[in-house]
């Protein structure tokens, strides 16, 4: 059996080894296209800092690793794939055949629509050759300025404030990391961030980013009228998955990759994980794209076991989870932390300790949570909330006082035993 996997990140390397493990003379090979050993994006930030170096980015830490499983590692790039006969195009002109194909190839980072974006001195931060870039300009006197303060933009910040450079954030919406927590834990981190050195602008939009004078080689316009002299812009404006070499491959593609619940996609024996794949969400049972890394990794061993056994073990849908730590501030959301239609919802402020707990429901079951400041209980929201248990009397004693979710938790989980987590 010729087993191929597109895409060296998290989903692709665990699809490889765990093809190995369910198919132990199969031919396997990993194809990645930038020209580093298989590496976590998640891991930049670290290297950014200087807490590891390059190789601490890297997925599997022996060299040898790939070639101990007996899995071939290819660099080069996909253009084409042709499901009928089962084969791929690459750049440098030559193909490649399979008899399982797995589709890995992850997301890219938007260029925004802004005038001079393509200037020197613009990067975005997601491979290692940005990085690269980053690590040489971002010293202390220079003026870095951020687009983007979503997830990954809180991510880089963090980052670039330890690097001691002068740091702008601009973000258009009206709070920090909107697409994870309301106007006030949004809020309560813009304030974090400000009362650690970092200046923040919401509600602000970039108009262009023009050539500068002096000693800063770039000029940053607001649609505020504020103009920023930097040295180094940063775009983190969102994502969007690599699917281009999709295109007349007969392979059905939406806001990624359509897979149904074994991860099979429109054509036979071609499957679809990570951030490429528009999977199963466990709260609404519909499908997106989660671009997380525990997903990706739980796609890819799910993936794999299906390409080789059959189309026997279920997706069952991943938690939607974020895990934020922005300048030692810790935000998490999990699941529908917006809340429901119909569902009634619960919090509890304390803006002076940055403390901050959000709790949604859905009848008689915690369906949502967002959390500022809060470590202790991370685990425990996600259990209530992939448990589906009941909170019976405890719904209401939440409500008036989120934070006794470890009560909750012991209590029910304890009344119903190993039921707590049958749904």
């Amino acid at each position: 059996m010729r087993h191929i996997v597109i895409g060296a990140g998290p989903a692709g390397v665990v699809a490889v080894e765990h093809l190995r493990a369910f198919d132990p003379e199969g031919q396997i090979t990993l194809i990645g296209d930038e020209p580093e050993p298989p590496y976590s994006r998640m891991a930049i930030p670290y290297y950014l800092i200087n807490q590891i170096d390059e190789r601490g980015t890297h997925l599997r830490k022996d060299a040898g690793h790939f070639d101990a499983l007996g899995v071939e590692v290819l660099q080069a790039r996909v253009t084409a794939v042709d499901t009928a006969a089962k084969t791929l195009s690459l750049a440098a002109g030559d193909s490649a055949a399979f008899d399982k194909l797995l589709i890995a190839t992850g997301s890219s980072a938007l260029t925004p629509m802004i005038p001079g974006v393509e200037s020197d001195g613009v990067y975005r931060c997601w491979t290692l050759a940005d990085a690269r870039n980053i690590v040489r300009l971002a010293q202390p006197g220079k003026s870095v300025v951020l687009i983007g303060a979503g997830f990954i933009g809180c991510i880089i910040l963090e980052a670039l404030a330890a690097s001691g450079a002068d740091l702008t954030v601009v973000e258009v919406e009206n709070r920090m990391v909107p697409r994870m927590l309301n106007d006030t834990a949004g809020g309560l981190i813009k304030k974090w961030c400000e009362d650690h050195g970092v200046k923040v602008l919401t509600s602000t939009k970039v108009e262009s980013i023009d050539q500068g004078s002096g000693d800063r080689p770039l000029n940053v316009v607001c649609d505020s009228g504020e103009a920023i002299a930097a040295d180094m812009v940063i775009t983190a404006t969102g994502v969007s998955a690599n699917t281009g070499f999709l295109n007349d491959s007969g392979i059905d593609v939406d806001q990624g990759v359509v897979v149904d619940d074994y991860l099979n996609t429109s054509a036979d024996d071609v499957y679809a994980a990570g951030d490429v794949a528009q999977g199963k969400d466990f709260s609404t049972g519909g499908f997106n794209v989660q671009a997380i890394q525990p997903t990706a990794v739980e796609h890819g061993r799910i993936a794999a076991r299906n390409m080789v056994q059959g189309n026997h073990h279920a997706h069952r849908g991943s938690v939607n989870m974020n895990v934020l730590d922005t300048l030692g501030l810790i935000s998490s959301s999990f699941a529908m932390w917006m809340g429901v239609d119909g569902g009634d919802s619960a919090e509890v402020s304390d803006p002076g300790r940055f403390r901050y707990v959000n709790l949604q429901f859905q009848d008689d079951r915690l369906v949502g949570a967002s959390t500022l400041g809060l470590t202790d209980h991370v685990g425990v929201l996600r259990g209530l909330i992939e448990s589906k248990v009941r909170l019976d009397g405890w719904k209401e004693k939440l409500k008036q006082d989120p934070t006794r979710l470890m009560e909750a938790y012991i209590a029910r989980t304890q009344a119903l035993g190993h039921n707590a987590y049958v749904r």
